[in-house]
């Protein structure tokens, strides 16, 4: 019993638990419509809290404090972004998605729900939308991978290989197992555990300082020796690095995982109660994120003894903060957030990729009177695939793949973001339009991210898309069929408000 750890116990029952809702949520998915939505039927509460947790991924509580206790509170403006971002994601697009979707064919899938709105003629449409997602989210659910396992080697000290196996094997189990139910029921838990950790964690090393002067005068006192001002939004960026951070929020319009949540809520009017509910959830985590990073320089400011906690990594400053301050089994409770974090978003990744392949390319080409039950185990096959090729890229201890996160949530967002909105706003829009909309999108990223430009690549990429989709929309015929489609979807949305 001497090397007895309580956050051993904390951490196992809180797998063993994930993978029981996997389990209770296998038995209430008998079609592939509850594999990938859940049968349009998760109520406001679910639906709130599971986008949020699949939104924010391990960076809410390793990369953002960390950038806060770096450089001070001009970090923030990411914070400030994405808050805008996700209010206008739920007020414009959420409610309306909702209902496009289930007017176009009972779409499960951002790609199958693009075909059937423009009335594409062929599947191109399908194909590229559902390769730029599996291009992006490979990339991005190998980030996932590798977040928790640097989380599992640093607290148990462990290889990383078998930290990468133990982190991901749980989270691959219940997607497997349970698919879009047993994601958004275990997403509700993670995103409770996120924000009880995110709101104790600064109240005791508030209290551990002992007040708002005592804290005050620690930060002032590293100011003075670094030469930073910690407490200014403008201080040490530019326009530039402002428009770049907060253009973040830009991407939430085209996240595939973030609107199959829309897509799947159980109807119109919960989802005003959910983006309330959502909306708090968010504020109050990105706040307790940027508290997190902002005490943390007092804290090691007053103990400069105690920094070795850090172990040399400012993303560790959370996991340091935790341990060093909290008993043993609050500890584990607390810590099991930043692994409900990664969790949460890489199990709806691995979701979301699943139902590219199986939707859109294993029913629309190979199999298109598949039965239901074998389209889901299709399903589950392909959560493995993805998974397992995921974590191939992760294999290397020295993975840069964190570094693509930006990447891939700018690729999605530049892609789909203004392919989305118009979809739902502007009855003129054409299959060319949206086709060339999101070419134009992807190709941008890529070629700006080559550039080593300062700016953001998100910013000219969402601007390339939407000149696309107006232009080739404006210079192409509509069918009259999707022009009264549309109207319809939107009379029904106007009457559901």
């Amino acid at each position: 019993m001497g090397n007895f750890n309580p956050m051993y116990v904390t951490f196992g029952i809180y797998l063993i638990a994930v993978l029981l809702i996997g389990l209770a949520a296998y038995f209430s998915t008998r079609s592939f419509d509850d594999y990938i939505l859940g049968g349009r039927s998760l109520g406001s509460f679910v639906t709130a809290m599971s986008a949020g947790a699949s939104d924010m991924s391990g960076w809410l509580l390793m990369g953002l404090p960390g950038a806060i206790y770096v450089a001070g509170l001009s970090e923030a403006w990411i914070a400030i972004g994405l808050t805008i971002g996700a209010y206008f994601n739920w007020r414009l697009v959420a409610g309306r998605l909702r209902v496009h979707t289930e007017y176009n064919n009972n779409a499960l899938t951002l790609p199958d729900y693009f075909f059937n709105r423009f009335g594409a003629k062929n599947k191109v449409m399908k194909v590229i939308s559902a390769a730029i997602i599996l291009f992006f989210f490979t990339i991005y659910c190998s980030s996932g991978i590798v977040a928790g396992a640097r989380l599992f080697q640093s607290l148990f000290d462990i290889g990383y290989t078998e930290a990468m196996w133990l982190g991901a094997g749980a989270t691959i189990a219940y997607t497997f197992i349970g698919g879009f139910l047993a994601v958004s029921w275990t997403d509700t838990i993670q995103a409770t555990l996120m924000i009880f950790a995110l709101i104790l964690t600064p109240i005791m090393v508030y209290l551990a300082l002992g007040g708002a002067d005592e804290m005050s005068a620690a930060i002032q006192s590293v100011a003075a020796t670094t030469g930073k001002e910690y407490g200014s939004l403008i201080a040490g960026t530019t326009l530039m690095g402002i428009i770049s951070t907060a253009a973040w929020g830009l991407g939430y319009f085209g996240q595939p995982h973030i609107l199959a949540r829309f897509m799947a809520a159980e109807n119109v009017k919960s989802l005003v109660k959910a983006r309330r509910i959502g909306m708090t959830w968010m504020i109050l985590c990105l706040t307790g994120a940027c508290a997190v990073g902002y005490f943390g320089i007092a804290y090691f400011g007053n103990h400069p003894d105690q920094v070795s906690a850090l172990g040399g990594n400012n993303e560790r400053i959370f996991i340091a903060l935790t341990t060093l301050l909290f008993n043993p089994w609050i500890a584990g409770v607390i810590l099991s957030a930043i692994l409900a974090a990664v969790m949460s978003t890489l199990s709806c990744q691995l979701l979301v990729c699943s139902s590219a392949i199986t939707e859109d390319f294993y029913k629309g080409f190979l199999r298109p009177n598949a039965a239901q039950q074998e389209l889901v185990w299709i399903g589950r096959l392909m959560v493995l695939a993805v998974a397992v090729i995921a974590i191939i890229i992760a294999a290397d201890p020295e993975s840069k793949v964190l570094g693509l996160v930006s990447y891939a949530w700018a690729g999605f967002g530049a892609a789909f973001g203004p392919v989305v909105i118009l979809s739902v706003f502007w009855k003129r829009m054409t299959a060319a339009g949206a086709l060339a909309g999101m070419i134009a999108g992807a190709v941008t990223v890529v070629a700006w991210k080559a550039t080593g430009s300062s700016l953001y690549e998100i910013v000219p990429g969402f601007i390339a898309c939407t000149i696309a989709v107006v232009v080739v929309s404006l210079l192409d015929k509509v069918p009259a069929g999707v022009v009264k489609n549309f109207e319809e979807a939107d009379k029904t949305y106007q009457a559901a408000k």
